[in-house]
């Protein structure tokens, strides 16, 4: 790999999810492919398990390590061609990305939607600029569409706990107050897709993804219908593609809860926390043998290391 943005950079994703195992098994094996390199990590955003799972993935593997907070630890950054810098910003990617690739072998970048211009979010301007300038492989830390190290961890996950060949895999939009990203539930369905699964998707009308990452998917607006018979339950919010950003409903009955998890087939419940306990799941559901958020969110320290192998062999 030469860089790590979206699926399209994924060689092979059943050798990318074996590597993940291996790894977890072995996690020293590799300590001489970074030694005396170094990674970037640049967070416009906060972070708890992006931030720990890629920094410990790094040093498994023999790697120096900086991070910056953009905007705390450092000057804000101008992304804009060409604008007068006569704002906030003092000073711009053209700069900030060369002069760090300078430093760093590969730099990794986490940058949220900004969810007022559908067409900017998506052009995704931050991990593009970077990519134009900085003149080393850039990995996607989540991005404004996009959050494919948790989905890579979301597939490790599913592969280690399945229990037939061809799982039947729901997607469930759950409530929030305010508006959130789809980039979590865009690359879900991205890598989802690209597996041999039974894959459905479940939200109110109006909570439809762009058509590109709901795929080959089944749509159902009948959260209790999709639930029947699951595998696995993948909940997250999401606010609308199509009233770009906006809170159409909150509609609490959307709550995952151990009533609605019985509709499974001894069905595991799956997140991507940060998850807020009795609004979008049921303290019963996650603290109950059905839930994998901790199984998972230890899992992105293992899809870290094999994107960052796949990266340093590339180097």
């Amino acid at each position: 790999m030469t860089h790590f943005l979206t699926y399209d950079d994924v060689p092979d994703l059943n050798t990318l999810i074996q590597e993940g195992l291996n790894a977890k098994q072995n996690p020293f094996a590799d300590q001489a492919l970074g030694h005396n390199k170094t990674i970037g990590l640049i967070f416009f955003n906060s972070s708890l398990r992006t931030r720990l799972s890629t920094q410990k993935a790094a040093q498994n593997l023999g790697m120096n390590v900086i991070t910056m907070n953009v905007g705390q630890d450092s000057w804000g950054l101008e992304m804009e061609e060409g604008i007068v810098m006569n704002g906030d910003k003092a000073e711009h990617v053209k700069e900030a990305a060369a002069v760090i690739g300078k430093y760093c072998n590969i730099i990794a970048v986490r940058a949220f939607a900004g969810l007022k211009d559908r067409e900017l979010d998506y052009s995704e301007v931050v991990l593009n600029q970077f990519k134009k300038y900085a003149g080393v492989p850039i990995i996607n830390l989540e991005s404004a569409t996009r959050h494919p190290l948790q989905s890579l961890a979301d597939c490790i996950t599913i592969e280690e706990f399945k229990v037939r060949k061809r799982p039947k895999i729901v997607l469930t939009w759950l409530p929030h107050f305010k508006p959130l990203p789809q980039a979590v539930a865009n690359s879900f369905c991205e890598w989802i897709n690209h597996t041999e699964a039974e894959f459905v998707i479940t939200h109110p009308e109006g909570y439809e993804l762009a058509p590109e990452f709901i795929g080959n998917a089944r749509v159902s607006y009948n959260q209790d219908e999709a639930f029947e018979g699951a595998d696995f339950i993948y909940g997250k919010n999401w606010s609308s593609y199509r009233h770009y950003g906006q809170v159409i409903t909150q509609d609490p009955s959307w709550m995952v809860t151990m009533d609605k998890m019985r509709l499974t087939d001894n069905g595991k419940f799956m997140h991507c926390l940060p998850v807020r306990r009795n609004m979008k799941v049921t303290d019963e559901v996650l603290d109950s043998p059905q839930s994998l958020v901790i199984e998972q969110a230890a899992n992105r320290e293992w899809s870290a290391q094999a994107v960052l192998k796949g990266v340093l062999q590339g180097l």
